[in-house]
Parts: C-alpha cells; sequence; structure tokens
C-alpha cells in the first residue's frame, strides 16, 4: 500500500460495517474491546466515521449521544500496522467536531489508552458526572455503554478493567 496516498475521514457507509467488523475482531480477542454483534454495527452505522486510504478501510470511531449535553466516543481504533501516524487523532477530532455541531459540550470514553486519550484534552474521571435527575433518566436506557458511564454495578463483570475518561468542549 502506497502510504502517501491521501488519509481520508469520512462517515462510514454500510458498505464499511464488515470492514469495521474486521478491524474489532482482533481486539476483542485480545480483550481490549468488547465485541459487537453485525447488526449493532448495522444499527449504529450513522454514529461512524472511518479513515480510509487507498479505498481501504484503515481506521474508525463513532460518536455515540448519551443525553442533551454528553456523548460517547467508542469502537476508536486503528489497524495495527497504522497507529502512531496520526490517524487515530484525526478521528476524535472529526467526533470532537460532529459532537459540537450536535450540542455537545462534554464527551466520555472508556479505555485502555489513557495517554492517547490524554493527549487529546480527555482526564480520568470519578462518580459523579451528571445530576441525580438525569441520573434517573439514564438508568432507563438499555445501552450498555450508557451502563458504564455511570457506574453501574451490574457491568462489572462484563468491563475489562479500563478507564472511564471525560473531556469538556
Amino acid at each position: 500500500m502506497d502510504r502517501v496516498t491521501e488519509i481520508v475521514i469520512r462517515p462510514a457507509r454500510t458498505a464499511d460495517v464488515p470492514h469495521i467488523q474486521m478491524l474489532l475482531e482482533p481486539l476483542v480477542e485480545r480483550r481490549i474491546l468488547l465485541g459487537k454483534e453485525l447488526v449493532s454495527l448495522y444499527e449504529a452505522v450513522q454514529e461512524f466515521v472511518v479513515a480510509e486510504q487507498g479505498g481501504e478501510v484503515i481506521g474508525c470511531g463513532a460518536l455515540h449521544v448519551m443525553w442533551r449535553d454528553i456523548g460517547e466516543v467508542r469502537t476508536l481504533l486503528v489497524r495495527d500496522d497504522r497507529l502512531h501516524q496520526g490517524i487515530g487523532g484525526r478521528i476524535v477530532e472529526v467526533l470532537e467536531a460532529r459532537a459540537i455541531e450536535l450540542g455537545l459540550n462534554r464527551l466520555f470514553c472508556l479505555t485502555f489508552e489513557v495517554s492517547f486519550f490524554t493527549r487529546h484534552g480527555f482526564a480520568p474521571i470519578g462518580e459523579q458526572l451528571v445530576d441525580p435527575d438525569v441520573y434517573a433518566q439514564l438508568l432507563r436506557s438499555p445501552d450498555a455503554g450508557v451502563a458504564e458511564f455511570l457506574d453501574l454495578a451490574h457491568v462489572k463483570p462484563n468491563t475489562l478493567g479500563n478507564t472511564r475518561m471525560l473531556k469538556h468542549l
């Protein structure tokens, strides 16, 4: 692959979903990311952006809105042979711009890559992130990512030991 070819970060399309799943599988096997069913990836395709070079998907990331002012960066990954080239940072920048366009002012992530996210303005967080009334509303969400955000005990057996982080936009 000619690495001089421009890398484009663009909204994902349904045709990208199998490529996203192929990027995700090795990280699931290494217990770095939680697995996602193919149907879930299709259902969330509008949340994703992909990094593409020469027609090949080499990275991706998703922005999931959790509440009026907060979203989550999810499924951020770059192909192993393309790490440390600034691709992940570019994906985060695009997701942050999308978050701002949507009116969000905070971004959450759950990650092992603490130093990466710290370099991009995220900081580890503690317990209470939202007001009690918002917390009560978020408890109604069936989304596992929301449960992780709320640090609910019922998701503890499924966590991988990663760090909860937050960025103010």
